[in-house]
């Protein structure tokens, strides 16, 4: 089967990445924007630049496209934090509690629209959710379990306090300020994009979960 041909009517920027890859940017922002009910695949294949037939061709239908695009994400953030959550010796657990803070901020940062997702589906039971807790977000809050039972009582996480919790703290501390960046903007004058903001946070979220030596 020969896939329709991507429309040539595309704005400079990403014309040259492969259609499938522009489709997966453009699903995953329209997912994080709109929720899955919202986004639709016709505008999907719009913002990509591509005929409507490559979606179909690609990924069989929206879940399918859907369920991609969180594989991506998720992909390129263990491709952030993997080696820090994987290296068990080579560091001290305070150091590795904070490059693995400072590697999820900056993922975070580069990839605004992955909080947004996560906060969207979050908040709905059913068939999609069960597949991204079981397929990424268990294997990963697992893995930083096991970095935080060996970190207890390092730096400010207190020696009895219950992982899940770490977990939603972690996730919110890093994540507000990328997800409402208007706001923030708005407020300070200041963009947490920049990468020097972008630092300046993960500094701070370090200092307050894990503390200074």
């Amino acid at each position: 089967m020969i896939p329709p041909q991507a429309s040539r009517a595309r704005p400079s920027g990403k014309e040259d990445a492969p259609a499938r890859e522009r489709i997966l940017d453009a699903a995953l922002a329209a997912f994080a924007e709109r929720g899955f009910d919202g986004a639709t695949t016709r505008a999907i294949a719009a913002a990509a630049g591509v005929n409507l037939g490559l979606i179909p061709y690609y990924f069989a239908d929206k879940q399918g496209l859907w369920r991609e695009a969180v594989d991506r994400a998720f992909a390129e953030l263990e491709r952030g934090v993997g080696d820090v959550v994987r290296d068990a010796h080579s560091l001290e657990d305070r150091e590795r509690l904070a490059l693995l803070i400072r590697a999820y901020v900056r993922f975070v940062a580069r990839n605004p629209e992955f909080v947004r997702l996560m906060h969207e589906e979050g908040k709905h039971e059913g068939p999609r959710l069960e597949w991204l807790v079981d397929r990424h977000v268990r294997p990963l809050y697992q893995a930083i379990t096991q970095l935080t039972e060996r970190a207890r009582g390092l730096g400010r996480i207190p020696a009895d306090m219950d992982p899940l919790h770490l977990h939603y703290i972690l996730a919110g501390s890093v994540g507000l300020i990328f997800h409402q960046a208007p706001e923030c903007r708005r407020l300070s004058g200041r963009d947490p994009m920049d990468d020097a903001m972008v630092e300046a946070h993960a500094d701070a979220v370090v200092h307050l979960l894990v503390g200074s030596d």
